[in-house]
This record gives C-alpha cells, structure tokens and sequence, in this order.
C-alpha cells in the first residue's frame, strides 16, 4: 500500500499542508451536514427548516465524528482519514445506525420529505461503503462529494451544479494528491453517489 503524503506531521507543510487541511474541512460528514441544513430550509420556512437540518445533521455528522474522536483518543483509529479498512468498520456503523435514528425521527415526527430521502441516502450510501470496506478501500469523500453535488443541482438547478462542480473535481484531486486513494478508488466513490442518487431520483425522491 502506497504510504500517504500527509502520513508523518512533518511533511504536512505547503501544498501537502493545505491539501490535508481542505480535505478535513471538505469532509463527508460536514458536506452532508451542509446539505442536510440546504434542504431543510428549502423544504420548510427558515427557521423550522433549520432545525430540522440541524437535527438531521446532528445525527448524521456530529454523533460519527464524536465517535471517530473517541476512537482515536483510545488508540483504535491512528489517523483522522483512516486509510487502513479495518478502522473504519465502527464509524460505518455507527453512522448508518445514525442515519436510521434520523429517518425514523423525520419519518415520525413529520419532518421534511427531502430530509427523509437524505437520511435513506445516507444508510444506502454508508451501508454499502461499509461492506464495499471489508475488501477494499473506496474513497468516501468521493462518494459523498459526488451524492451531494448531485442532490444540489437536482434540486437547486444546474446552474448551481456547475458552480459547485470544482469542488467536487477539488475533492477528487486531493485524495489523489495526497495518495489517500487511487484513481479507482476515487472513481469508484464517485460512481456510487451518482448511482445511488439517480436510482432514488427514480424511485420518487429529491425532485424540486
């Protein structure tokens, strides 16, 4: 396995420094968080909408995240990008048990549509990353890179889907740039959100 440029503190200076920093803030949890807030506020007045965003995006990115810190801090994940698969096996499930809790709230309590088909996108997603996982590493910032530009433009326009594109090709480029996955990898990520979307697009969900 290829050894990732930002693997040591020493090398993450410069462009590799910077690499490293976007792809911790451009991370799957906070694009979907993101997302999760646009289609609230979208589907509902302001202020109702955000708080179901919020909520949706507490439990699809706080909870995992607070779980991977925990996890690093007790010495069973070394790595913030977890490169090596066998890290990841809890954090994916923890994030799609995160991802029902979410959609059985919203489902429940009446939330918006576009949350619930969100939050089934998300255990979808996560669910087939994670057995996807237990044989090879599939990038998942692809994925959720993918999946969430995708959502954007089916329901904000494609206007907003081109000024958005390069972030999605950033997120790509560093990925490979820092050696975190190859070219498959990332395209196989990529390949899964838009797959993922179209089909649930067919079946009823994300429409404008």
């Amino acid at each position: 396995m290829t050894v990732p440029r930002d693997t040591h503190k020493a090398d993450r200076v410069g462009m590799v420094g910077v690499a490293r920093l976007l792809s911790n803030v451009i991370s799957p949890p906070i694009m979907f968080a993101l997302t999760g807030l646009a289609l609230g506020v979208h589907a509902r007045p302001f202020w109702p909408g955000l708080a179901w965003g919020a909520l949706y995006s507490a439990l699809i990115a706080l909870t995992p995240m607070l779980v991977v810190a925990y996890l690093m801090r007790t010495g069973r994940v070394t790595d913030l990008h977890m490169s090596a698969t066998n890290e990841r096996h809890i954090p994916y499930l923890t994030a799609v048990i995160s991802g029902a809790v979410a959609f059985v709230i919203l489902r429940f309590f009446d939330g918006p549509e576009l949350l619930r088909c969100l939050a089934i996108l998300s255990v979808i997603t996560l669910g087939m990353l994670g057995l996807i996982n237990t044989r090879w590493l599939i990038s998942i910032h692809a994925t959720a890179a993918a999946a969430t530009w995708l959502i954007a433009a089916l329901i904000f326009g494609w206007v907003v889907g081109l000024v958005l594109l390069p972030l999605l090709i950033l997120i790509a480029w560093i990925r490979l740039y820092l050696k975190r996955h190859t070219p498959p990898q990332v395209l196989a990520g990529i390949t899964l959100g838009l797959s993922a979307v179209l089909i649930m697009r067919a079946l009823g969900c994300f429409l404008p």
